[in-house]
């Protein structure tokens, strides 16, 4: 059975649930972190808070580089039978086309001598998007579901997921090129913080607020307006947020208000690849 030997393999913009932490079937391959001449992995070395300080510090504007095709080939030479494989966003990183070659090299040097069934997944969203990709596939290989029948499932639900975020400021997604056809927001002198949602993978405004809280208000509002409780009952809410668990526990009031509950939910730290695009103070809700 798939729930016998399975593996996830994860890039480190997914964010990992406290329960999760030490499972053996996972295995996060790091991205790298740049600020000019500084670089690391988004490793389980990663310091949040000297990250934060030194894009604070730096006229740099910080970068990040996915994992090679290489690491993810070595992370799928292992004893499991069945590989899930998720990734960022296709469209807002390369880590979807590493895995799909990296899938393409193991196959090609071990799938006569060690055949197994491998599937990548184009998340279509990052951080806590991901990681309910990652939390679903593990509660499909329970179930005791087959491989295609879980591959089936997985992208079903990876197209119903929903991804809203609230940042301080655009400008590392900006000056990344993430933000390719987003509405360019003059009033930002004024403290206007959009509202951004993912969208088939790519990012876009679904509205906007006066200073940061505002902002939070109205996403909440707009991912409210998305749901009903019978379809709130089902789904797991999960907030990512950069430094600032009050902002994700204001959220989440927010979210449950007037008898909206969640089947469950989980409030999750930025990893190095959150913290570099969300910057201080960023909040990412997903369901």
């Amino acid at each position: 059975m798939v729930k016998d030997s399975i593996k996830l393999i994860v890039d480190s913009c997914c964010e990992i649930p406290e329960k999760y932490k030490n499972d053996p079937r996972i295995e996060i391959v790091p991205l790298w972190l740049e600020i000019g001449d500084y670089r690391i992995l988004d490793d389980e070395n990663f310091d949040q808070a000297d990250f934060i300080k030194r894009v604070a510090e730096s006229p740099l504007c910080p970068k990040s580089a996915c994992p090679s095709p290489d690491t993810y080939m070595k992370a799928m030479n292992c004893d499991a039978e069945n590989i899930f494989a998720v990734t960022l966003s296709s469209k807002l990183s390369g880590s979807y086309n590493s895995a799909v070659l990296g899938r393409s090299m193991y196959l090609d040097e071990y799938g006569s001598v060690r055949p197994k069934n491998i599937h990548v997944i184009d998340s279509k969203t990052a951080a806590s998007g991901e990681t309910q990709l990652l939390v679903k596939v593990l509660e499909l290989a329970e179930e005791g579901l087959s491989f295609e029948e879980m591959v089936r499932e997985a992208e079903a639900y990876r197209d119903s997921v929903t991804t809203f975020f609230v940042l301080d400021t655009l400008d590392v997604f900006r000056k990344n090129g993430r933000l390719s056809g987003f509405k360019s927001l003059v009033a930002s002198t004024f403290n206007i913080k959009p509202v951004c949602a993912g969208d088939d993978g790519v990012i876009v405004q679904a509205g906007q607020g006066i200073g940061i809280k505002k902002a939070l208000i109205r996403m909440t509002q707009i991912a409210r307006s998305r749901l009903t409780p019978e379809i709130a009952a089902l789904r797991h809410l999960m907030i990512t947020d950069v430094a600032c668990p009050e902002r994700a526990e204001f959220c989440r009031e927010l979210m449950e208000a007037s008898g909206m509950k969640f089947r469950e939910y989980t409030n999750l730290e930025a990893r190095g690849v959150s913290t570099l695009y969300g910057c201080n103070g960023g909040i990412i809700l997903t369901y």
